[in-house]
């Protein structure tokens, strides 16, 4: 019996002023040599040396700098544009550990019926250094109970891990780009309430964190927007009031630690 052919993957990344990072991010995701693989790069008009690290790799990434409202309207714009089966971002800081995209296409090839695929993932500081191992051990643990009822308390989602149908942008709608921390638990939220995702044990993506990023300086204004996400699709004041303890205490570790 002859195999399925595997899908086209799609992967958006949206980019500002990240010329520090940019080119390991590009380089992890060329380095995949996935043969159905559609790669764009969503430059909010760069001011350092981004757009001359973009144009350094000639025909063998699709990009475009002009200014945007920030991430999320750059992750829309890009998913509007791309055509594969398969889509996910990977921000301008971020990094694929080598055969991803494989084991993702191999995975959603495999299992027709899923929507999307979460895996594992290792954070690392701005020079590569693996950091925070207790942080991505308590995800894993969330990630043993990957359901809705867990998903309201804490995300254990690892967006740069994160692989889904472009399908269910028909179905579900684009990122919501009022949001400019949590954008992607927003999503979540949404698809979580119609299809589980699949976990992977697999460590598909180096998340980093530094100064200059969201999870480095700014946390607090991170959950607080991911309580006001929850408080759209839960009602409930001990699911609430759980999610508020479970951030309160992050945000006390974070402290401690940054």
């Amino acid at each position: 019996m002859k195999k399925p052919s595997l899908p086209t993957i799609s992967i958006i990344t949206p980019s500002y002023n990240q010329g520090k990072f940019i080119r390991e991010t590009i380089d992890s995701v060329l380095a995949q040599n996935y043969p159905n693989l559609e790669y764009w790069v969503i430059d909010g008009g760069s001011t350092d040396d981004t757009v001359k690290i973009l144009k350094s790799y000639g025909d063998k990434i699709n990009w475009l700098s002009e200014k945007d409202g920030g991430q999320t309207e750059a992750i829309n714009k890009g998913m509007k544009m791309v055509t594969g089966d398969v889509v996910a971002y990977l921000n301008s800081d971020d990094v694929y550990l080598p055969n991803t995209l494989q084991t993702v296409a191999e995975t959603f090839t495999e299992k027709p019926e899923i929507q999307w695929l979460s895996g594992d993932y290792f954070i690392v500081d701005e020079n590569g250094k693996k950091i925070q191992s207790y942080v991505a051990t308590y995800k894993k643990f969330l990630r043993k109970y990957p359901v809705r009822n867990v998903l309201n308390v804490a995300n254990f989602v690892i967006q740069p891990s994160t692989f889904w149908r472009r399908s269910l942008f028909s179905e579900l709608g684009y990122f919501d780009e009022s949001l400019k921390y949590c954008m992607d638990y927003e999503y979540w939220m949404r698809t979580i309430r119609k299809y589980l995702p699949i976990i992977s044990a697999r460590h598909f993506s180096l998340f980093r964190i530094h100064g200059n990023s969201k999870g480095g300086s700014l946390f607090q204004k991170q959950f607080a927007e991911e309580h006001e996400i929850l408080q759209r699709f839960e009602n409930n004041p001990l699911v609430l009031g759980l999610h508020w303890l479970h951030a309160a205490a992050i945000v006390a570790v974070y402290k401690l630690i940054k």
